[in-house]
């Protein structure tokens, strides 16, 4: 996980300022200490314990002030969740990378500055911003069922209006079916990250076209979906099609699994979007980026990042330095992860945004010569191993 510690402060916004009528009390910390130092000696006994443990593992506590300060800062983040969260049965605590290596080793836990949820059998890495609010909602979905039953029209309805989201549905005959336990057992490997509904109802199989048994997959911002061949599926075969298929062609960039998508580039390299989808230029070029993704998700290669500002206001000022873009206006770029080079589309006309064939058009374009750069790099490099590997055996 990225080491970004100003993602802490949305923490704050669990706190009211002026007080608030009944119904409306916002939680505050209430000073008890509810985060457990979870070491060799209680870790079982906490795992046990508890529902749901929710673990933070990180560096050692630093000696530099300020460094501590950010430290008491994530402290307090998990503090209130835990508070919030104490009526759940789901349990918080820390885990310090060197005072407790032997607990981190015989847990499986890896990264430092990383959130790991233990649930049953399973162990869920948190991989977004750690604000109490992100992680609150993140706990709450884990705690649902892995399958969400759509039984109606209305329900149908609600389904389809959620194209940010990667989602699978399938028919089924009855909850007792073989084939409805495998996409429920694949469901919990996902969990909460993309979304599983089934049916039992004829009426709604028919209007989605579904056959007995069958599944269909759902990119993000894609008009139909994708039947996952081979029916009836095995709990194996649904998650190793969801695996090769689970990097979407647009997606948009949330807070609760923001540091995975990033982390997830294509060698090095992000296309990301910066669009406000309440405004209205905002709006006409994500229907723009969409109808790009739509026309090309047949091209593993091509993934778009769509961010909304108004989603991450803390950050505009970092974006607008860094990348040196105007956030209030739409901007599509090319982004190195690696140094955060970049370049970016330019728009001359403000009223006039680019069609999807010029923004098509643009994005091989910027790639292609990203990809001459990389060769040339790579090229320049090998030749100086070997004038290095001469120059050793002389």
């Amino acid at each position: 996980m990225l080491s970004l510690c100003f993602f802490l402060l949305p923490c704050l916004s669990l706190v009211h300022l002026v007080p608030a009528d009944k119904g409306l009390e916002f939680p505050q910390y209430d000073g008890k200490d509810r985060v457990l130092d979870i070491n060799d000696k209680n870790y079982k006994k906490a795992l046990k314990k508890y529902s749901m443990l929710c673990l933070f593992y990180h560096e050692p506590i630093p000696d530099s002030k300020e460094l501590q300060k950010q430290h008491h800062m994530t402290e307090l983040v998990l503090e209130l969740a835990a508070q919030v969260m104490e009526e759940k049965d789901i349990g918080f605590g820390m885990v310090d990378s060197q005072k407790d290596a032997k607990v981190a080793k015989k847990l499986g836990l890896e990264e430092e500055g990383s959130v790991y949820v233990f649930k049953a059998n399973r162990v869920i890495e948190f991989d977004g911003l750690l604000s109490a609010n992100t992680l609150v909602e993140f706990l709450l979905d884990l705690l649902e069922e892995p399958v969400e039953l759509i039984g109606n029209a209305l329900e149908l309805r609600a389904f389809d209006r959620m194209e940010e989201e990667i989602r699978l549905i399938g028919y089924f005959k009855s909850e007792d079916s073989e084939h409805y336990e495998a996409f429920k057992e694949a469901a919990e490997q996902f969990q909460p990250y993309i979304k599983f509904f089934a049916t039992f109802e004829k009426s709604v199989a028919k209007e989605l076209t579904l056959k007995l048994n069958e599944v269909d997959f759902y990119e993000p911002f894609m008009v139909e979906p994708v039947t996952i061949p081979g029916k009836p599926h095995s709990e194996e075969e649904l998650v190793e099609f969801i695996t090769e298929h689970r990097r979407p062609t647009l997606r948009k960039l949330r807070a609760e699994d923001m540091f995975e998508t990033w982390e997830d580039d294509i060698e090095g390299i992000h296309i990301v979007a910066f669009a406000e989808e309440e405004d209205p230029d905002g709006y006409e070029f994500l229907e723009i980026l969409k109808e790009v993704a739509r026309d090309n998700t047949h091209l593993p290669e091509l993934s778009i990042i769509w961010i909304d500002p108004d989603d991450f206001p803390l950050l505009i000022p970092y974006w607008e330095k860094t990348f040196k873009v105007d956030l209030y206006r739409p901007q599509i770029g090319v982004i190195n992860v690696t140094d955060a080079d970049s370049v970016w589309m330019e728009m001359e006309d403000e009223e006039d945004l680019p069609s999807a064939q010029e923004l098509e058009d643009w994005i091989e374009d910027v790639l292609d010569t990203e990809h001459e750069l990389q060769t040339t790099e790579n090229e320049l490099f090998t030749k100086k191993l070997f004038v290095l590997h001469i120059w050793l055996t002389v």
